[in-house]
């Protein structure tokens, strides 16, 4: 097993990395083209509309440089928290029938965003390619 782990690390990393980004980058793209509506739903959250221009960058800029593996580990840290505030603002009218179901997919995200901050993004990313630059020229220890 721990042969197979090594062997397909890289490309599961990228996968898991990909599939986790993505969410990030559809909701940004979707409150890029109605900041209108999308202030609307955070004000609806008490939220003022004065965050939607950085919320929509947040969104963007994160899902992003998540999918590339840049500066994974911090990246997966501030996607952990977003995930978490944005689930307990928006999902806990447990009258609502999807709210429990939408809350523990939140949950689920900040697992996953909480992974990739403890192992980071893999060698198939900016990181490792930094990583493994720097492996290369630092100077050879005695």
């Amino acid at each position: 097993m721990d042969h197979l782990a090594t062997r397909f690390d890289a490309p599961l990393s990228l996968v898991a990395r990909l599939l986790l980004s993505v969410l990030f980058v559809m909701a940004g793209m979707d409150a890029g083209l109605d900041m209108q509506k999308f202030g609307a739903r955070l004000a609806a959250d008490g939220l003022p509309f004065l965050i939607v221009g950085p919320v929509f960058w947040f969104l963007i800029l994160t899902g992003l440089g998540l999918a590339l593996g840049i500066k994974a580990r911090w990246l997966g840290l501030a996607m952990a928290a977003f995930s978490l505030a944005s689930g307990l603002l928006d999902y806990t009218d447990f009258q609502q029938p999807t709210d429990m179901v939408m809350l523990l997919k939140n949950i689920a995200l900040t697992g996953g965003y909480l992974y990739v901050a403890l192992h980071g993004a893999g060698a198939w990313s900016v990181d490792g390619m930094i990583a493994r630059h720097k492996a290369r020229t630092a100077p050879a220890r005695r």
